[in-house]
Formats: structure tokens, sequence, C-alpha cells
């Protein structure tokens, strides 16, 4: 019963996620091998997003590691564990409450050593700016824990880096490239080279800016109309100046007409949630949600105003307009 409401849930949030995004690309799909132990490594760019980005697109079922303070409450632990998501205790949690990750490594043990998944945000903390942060050893402890109760395992580790156009906003692009395997050396003393190996790996595939004058790069490549999700691109651009293929800026219009033909959602979101939100990194996530929970219950209110006598035509011409808005929306980069 857990696997079907996982394969349910997952039908579900990828066609939010591709309702709510104008495009997404995976490259590198046939890397993740199976009936093997994988520890897939991803950057940590969109809180909640990036998650659901990378189980709705891969074919195997992988456990997720997330923060512990979204177990607090009963019903979300019991939702988040259908969804195979376990919690990880960091020291902002409490120095108390880091013990209590051994039962989380007791698990993660137990799922490669079944030849299972888990994936993982090493990067530690999520952030839009476009590099790639100091990876954390989490991940290299599941390989070599889960080697030392069961040595004769094969485990890897996948590399998938993400980016956004445009980390806050719907009809943007999503790019999500998942890299080849790198087998686990069963010797713990190379856990560090493990380490910088992902590290690389990670870096090959997504656009890493500098810190030093952050800002002022980022502009620059907007301003140029380069693709600011390509890599080659980016560092094309970088070297010489030249622009590879421009990314012309979206209209507003029609991002316009579907906050107006959905103006009940964005009036929760405007005046409920966002004032309300101490990290900006969520903004995706709040909005995906209210429209993929809130939308389908607006769209049956609608239609429901169809068997009022003289509202019908209006009803459904409403209805169509919201759908149309909501399917030609896109944003410009970010």
């Amino acid at each position: 019963m857990k696997k079907g409401i996982y394969v349910f849930l997952k039908f579900l949030i990828k066609i939010a996620l591709h309702v709510y995004y104008k495009k997404i690309i995976v490259q590198g799909r046939e890397n993740i091998p199976y009936n093997q132990p994988v520890i897939l490594v991803a950057n940590h760019q969109n809180a909640l997003i990036d998650p659901l980005v990378v189980a709705a697109h891969i074919s195997i079922r992988p456990y997720f590691l997330t923060r512990a303070a979204v177990f607090k409450n009963p019903i979300a632990a019991y939702l988040l564990d259908l969804v195979q998501m376990l919690p990880v205790y960091r020291i902002l949690d409490g120095f108390s409450t880091i013990p209590q990750n051994q039962r989380t490594f007791q698990k993660t043990n137990q799922v490669l050593q079944q030849n299972g998944s888990i994936l993982v945000f090493s990067e530690g903390n999520h952030s839009t700016v476009r590099n790639i942060r100091p990876l954390s050893k989490g991940f290299t402890r599941m390989a070599y824990g889960a080697l030392a109760a069961c040595p004769e395992i094969n485990p890897v580790i996948v590399a998938i880096g993400i980016q956004y156009s445009a980390h806050k906003k719907s009809g943007s692009l999503v790019k999500i490239s998942i890299g080849k395997p790198i087998p686990v050396d069963p010797d713990p003393a190379q856990a560090v080279k493990l380490t910088r190996q992902v590290e690389t790996a990670l870096k090959s595939m997504v656009v890493d800016l500098s810190n030093t004058n952050y800002e002022e790069t980022l502009q620059r490549l907007l301003s140029n109309q380069v693709d600011v999700c390509s890599k080659e691109d980016v560092e094309q651009f970088l070297i010489d100046n030249q622009v590879g293929t421009k990314v012309k800026p979206a209209g507003y219009l029609i991002n316009k007409m579907m906050k107006l033909f959905h103006f009940p959602l964005y009036w929760i979101w405007l005046f409920g949630i966002a004032p309300k939100m101490e990290d900006e990194v969520f903004t995706s996530t709040w909005k995906f949600l209210i429209g993929g929970i809130l939308a389908p219950i607006y769209y049956c209110l609608i239609l429901l105003c169809c068997f009022i006598p003289g509202y019908g035509p209006w009803a459904i011409s409403f209805l169509l307009m919201a759908w149309i808005t909501v399917y030609w929306n896109e944003n410009s980069q970010e």
C-alpha cells in the first residue's frame, strides 16, 4: 500500500510540476544504476522543490533526508513517512537531538544493504546563489557505514545538478543533470577524496559563479541575455564576452492575466504567506503548494457556477481563460 501511495503521489506531483514550470529538462537518466546501492548527491537551491523535481523525474524510489523540524507535527510526520523522508537533526535543533541521527543512519544502512537509494543534499543548507557550496561528509558516512555493516555490497555515488532560470517564479525553466556513477573505494581513508570527486562532478554540471563580485557577475549575465542554466554559455561569456544563444525576456501580459484569473489564490500568497515568510528560498515551495492544493478546489468552485442560471457561459469562459493563462505563463530569468 505504501508503494502505491508513493507512486500515486509521484504521478500527481509530476503533473503539478509541469504545470507550474514552463519546461523541465532532464539529462543523464541512463546514468542511474539499478539493483545496486545508490546515494544521490544533489545541490540545494530551491527548498522543497529540489527533492520533488528529482524524485518525479527518476525511475527509482529514493529515500530523502530532510531537516527534522518538519517532522514535529504528527500529521506531517505521517505524510513525510509515506514519501520516504527521513529526519536529520542539526545543531540548530539542539545538541540533545544529535544522537537521534543514529536511527536515521541505521535506516540508511538498511536501505543501501537492500540495493535501495538515498537522496542527499550535501551542501547542508539551501540558497538561490548559483554556485556549489562545500559538501558535508554525511553521504560518505552513509556509504562507509553501510559497507562496514555489509562489506559485500558495492555502493556508488551519483551527483545530480539542479538549476532554475528563476528560482522564485512559476513559468520558468528547470534543468536536472545526472552524472555518471562514482564508485566508493572500500577504504574509509578515501572519504575525503570521494567528497572532492562528488564536488567536482557537481561543479562540472551546473553554473558555479564565484562569490567574489557575485551580484555584479549575475547582472552582467542577465542583462546580456545569457542562459544562466547553461554552464557552457556562461563560461564562454565570462571568458570572451560572447553570447551563444540569447534568452529572450518573457512578456508580462500573460503573467499578469494569470494572476488576475487566479486572484483568490494570488491573494492568499500575497497577503497570507509572503509577509510571514522568513526565508525567501521557500517562495516557490509555497507558491507550488498553493497552486497544487488549492487550484483544483478553485476550479471546481468555478465549475459549480456553471449551474447557476445565467452564469454558465461566463463561468466556462472564465475557467478556460484561467487554464490558458497558466499554459502560456512564462517568466524571465533572474
